[in-house]
């Protein structure tokens, strides 16, 4: 089984996009943990935590809690076939510079649709 396996490529501002599956946690929540607070905001409303948990149980966006509550519903909604995992990883790709991550995904549509979005 590969470990990642890119799924998409877009030629976007100042480089390309790529979308890649993952197998790999690790990496998935390293880019997770570079993303932008409005990509984190994406992430949240691609979740639908509202429809996963009561209002009470959200910790409120400005907690120190909310980040690592955001990480841990998406690795437990990135389930695949039993207790194997896959997380799609966008990230920005660009002559000379380091990957930037853009988004992380449980679920490919919504990968898709941040990608369609990018300029």
């Amino acid at each position: 089984m590969p470990i990642q396996e890119t799924y998409l490529q877009k030629p976007i501002a100042q480089g390309r996009a790529l979308v890649i599956k993952t197998y790999d946690l690790e990496l998935a929540q390293e880019a997770f943990d570079g993303l932008t607070e409005s990509a984190l905001e994406q992430v949240a409303a691609a979740l639908h935590l509202d429809e996963l948990y009561e209002a009470e149980d959200i910790p409120s966006v400005n907690s120190t809690d909310y980040h690592d509550f955001l990480w841990e519903t998406l690795s437990d909604e990135a389930c695949e076939d039993g207790q194997r995992k896959s997380v799609f990883v966008v990230r920005r790709e660009s002559a000379g510079r380091s990957p930037e991550p853009l988004y992380v995904s449980a679920d490919w549509p919504s990968a898709e649709t941040f990608v369609k979005g990018l300029q």
